[in-house]
């Protein structure tokens, strides 16, 4: 809970069309219908050639924080539920079913789950891994996802006692396949949200033996469909089936050999002479969409998610210069010039396709589409000592630095000099905080949506999320998002989503980030796996339902 950002993204550029938007690839059914070796006109061999667009930082569900290493650890490991690609409905996974009363949620678990060493998988080890990833000595940045639960948040900030309070954390086995949670309050996404990373098991065994290498292909023990054969830190992820899966019978895939590739134009380079087969969504290069949109391997799926900049609010201080500065920007100009991807200008957090968007979404007046130069000037003479010497930091994933070339011209026109800086992923996400180094004036971040309700953005900004890059702290905004929290209804959460959205962005918002868009996930794949390959809104690939034609 105290550091940085999460699964944020590796994802460039892209933003976000409406859940329904027509044009998105792939389904969940194979429609195969060639002649190859296999079944249905499968291809013989089911090796599917993946392109990841960045070194995981970790692959420990407790630990690991970006989309990469997400949709590595999903793939390796066994949920409780998955999300309906399609829908966000939460699925049976290894919990064949739920129980939901009030305050209490019982799982009932598969009594085929197996690690790969031949143990079982019980109820017992989801109650040691949600509460080592709530440990204080993890230091896990992720621990607040588990904070809806009876004692998580008291026992992951202790400094004292914190033996008696993990007993207090209300989670509990009565047997080895019924999971009981008890929660602070009536939840309504928390079924949908045990679908995230920081809800798996893990092993205690291996974990304990190897410490911080039981992660290595060597040492490694998971349950879910595929395993971790080859890790080459920075060059290579390889992927097998695990025959033992409990489900083993519908995975299809049997090899996934992939290669790290973070420059956008190597990864397409990479593509088209046939050493990948489908990249990850995480990035395309601009200069390279227009052309790539017009072949038939090109796709672009809708997402749950927002691309901003943050301000670090002690070097930025005067709200007059932060609403110059969001104003400055045209973000449509910047989809449509730089970007390309047909994203969506952003007018607050919350991504358009979100439950109850209409209620939430603030339409700042400090985030036009086309900016707003006039008014910009304006607000930056009202500044009492404005900061006109600025350093904007990104990463180095496809499209940061041209997106952050075009915000640097733009906000010239105010009088404004920015020095640009780029950093490699791992690097960036430590440099950044928080609290943010204090080098950082602005910096840029996403956010890609853990589960489908707008609490899991909207509660970044609280005073001790490890998420709040940007010195933004505001008692009344924390004391709102635990009301948003208590709150069972859906209509009259979303009225209190919609006011923590006006006091981030509303006429009087503390304006501690700028959205600029609402990503999508432009991405390549072959026309072997194209109809079986697909990237959920939340940024998820499920490799059990890809299967390669012939």
């Amino acid at each position: 809970m105290r550091r940085k950002k999460l699964l944020l993204l590796v994802v460039g550029l892209l933003g976000s069309l409406t859940l329904a938007a027509a044009g998105c690839g792939g389904g969940n059914e194979s429609s195969s219908t060639g002649t190859g070796g296999g079944p249905a006109g499968q291809a013989a061999d089911q090796t599917l050639k993946m392109g990841w667009g960045a070194e995981p930082p970790s692959l420990d569900p407790g630990l690991a924080t970006d989309t990469t290493s997400s949709n590595v650890i999903l793939n390796i490991m066994d949920p409780l539920v998955r999300l309906d690609p399609n829908t966000n409905e939460a699925k049976p996974s290894l919990a064949e079913s739920w129980d939901v009363n009030g305050a209490t949620v019982t799982y009932h678990l598969s009594h085929d789950g197996k690690w790969t060493n031949g143990d079982p998988v019980t109820a017992g080890d989801f109650v040691y891994s949600w509460k080592r990833t709530l440990s204080p000595d993890l230091a896990a940045d992720y621990a607040y996802q588990l904070y809806g639960l009876k004692g998580a948040a008291e026992y992951n900030s202790c400094e004292k006692n914190c033996d008696a309070l993990a007993n207090k954390v209300g989670v509990e086995a009565p047997d080895d396949y019924t999971l009981v949670v008890h929660l602070t309050s009536p939840q309504p996404w928390f079924v949908q949200q045990s679908a995230h990373t920081a809800f798996l098991a893990v092993h205690q065994a291996t974990v304990e033996k190897f410490g911080d290498k039981w992660t290595e292909p060597q040492n490694i023990v998971t349950d879910g469909p595929f395993k971790l054969s080859k890790w080459e830190h920075e060059a290579e992820i390889d992927l097998v089936k695990n025959p033992n899966y409990r489900d083993a019978a519908n995975v299809t895939l049997e090899s996934i050999p992939g290669k790290i590739i973070v420059d956008g134009t190597t990864r397409v380079q990479a593509f088209e002479s046939g050493e990948i087969d489908a990249l990850d969504g995480g990035g395309l290069p601009p200069d390279e969409i227009a052309r790539l949109k017009e072949t038939p391997e090109y796709e672009n799926y809708p997402s749950l998610g927002t691309y901003y900049y943050g301000f670090n609010m002690k070097n930025i201080s005067d709200i007059h210069e932060r609403r110059a500065l969001s104003l400055g920007i045209n973000r449509q100009e910047i989809i449509d010039q730089v970007a390309q991807a047909d994203q969506i200008p952003a007018t607050g957090m919350s991504p358009k396709g979100i439950a109850g968007f209409d209620q939430i979404n603030p339409n700042s007046p400090w985030t036009p589409a086309a900016g707003d130069l006039d008014q910009a000037k304006d607000e930056l003479s009202q500044a009492a000592n404005p900061k006109k010497d600025i350093t904007l930091f990104f990463n180095d994933a496809p499209g940061h630095k041209e997106i952050a070339t075009a915000v640097q011209a733009q906000w010239k026109e105010l009088g404004i000099t920015t020095t640009l800086k780029q950093q490699e992923w791992a690097q960036y996400l430590e440099f950044l905080g928080p609290p943010p180094n204090n080098a950082v004036d602005v910096y840029r971040l996403g956010w890609i949506y853990d589960f489908p309700d707008a609490i899991n953005g909207l509660e970044l900004w609280t005073c001790d999320s490890g998420n709040n890059n940007t010195n933004f702290c505001d008692k009344t905004y924390d004391d709102t998002v635990a009301k948003a929290k208590a709150t069972e209804d859906d209509s009259a959460r979303y009225d209190v989503y919609g006011q923590l959205e006006d006091m981030l962005f509303g006429q009087d918002g503390a304006l501690p980030i700028t959205p600029i868009y609402w990503y999508t996930f432009p991405n390549l794949e072959k026309q072997s796996v194209k109809d079986t390959f697909f990237i959920s809104p939340l940024d998820q690939i499920d490799l059990t339902k890809v299967v390669v034609k012939g």
